[in-house]
């Protein structure tokens, strides 16, 4: 074999690798940026669930079919809702999860503020004749 035939057998094989690794890596960041169904709390790439599994293989399949990362994430989104993605998009059907923790929030420290000002302005009652009897035996130290 001749020393170009070599060369291009050489070179055909390093640009193999690099693409089998750039869709390792493609694979790698969309499993981590869709959530796994079974789980709910983890990614694609932290789960073991045989769903999961599923789910990888199909990201594999469709990166060799030479889809693009959006393309593969928005058949995901179609198939399994705005839920499926680790970071859901800020859309009507999503304000509430995007949202709800500042209204939480916002309405928790406007009742600590109404609780605050309530004490504030309360007047106490004043002392029952028996009451003040004993608060001055306490403090002249007859404690009864």
């Amino acid at each position: 074999m001749s020393r170009w035939a070599c060369l291009v057998l050489l070179w055909a094989s390093m640009l193999g690798g690099a693409v089998a690794g750039t869709i390792e890596d493609r694979e790698a960041r969309l499993s981590a940026s869709l959530r796994c169904l079974v789980c709910q709390n983890q990614t694609l790439a932290e789960s073991n669930a045989p769903l999961a599994a599923d789910m990888r293989q199909q990201i594999r399949e469709q990166l060799g079919q030479g889809r693009s990362e959006q393309q593969i994430r928005d058949y995901f989104e179609q198939r399994y809702g705005a839920f499926v993605r680790y970071d859901p998009p800020f859309m009507p059907s999503t304000w509430l999860l995007w949202l709800a923790p500042f209204v939480l929030l916002a309405a928790g420290f406007a009742a600590l503020w109404r609780v605050v000002r309530r004490q504030d302005r309360s007047e106490p009652e004043p002392l029952t004749p028996a009451e003040r009897e004993r608060a001055d035996a306490l403090l002249k130290g007859d404690a009864w």
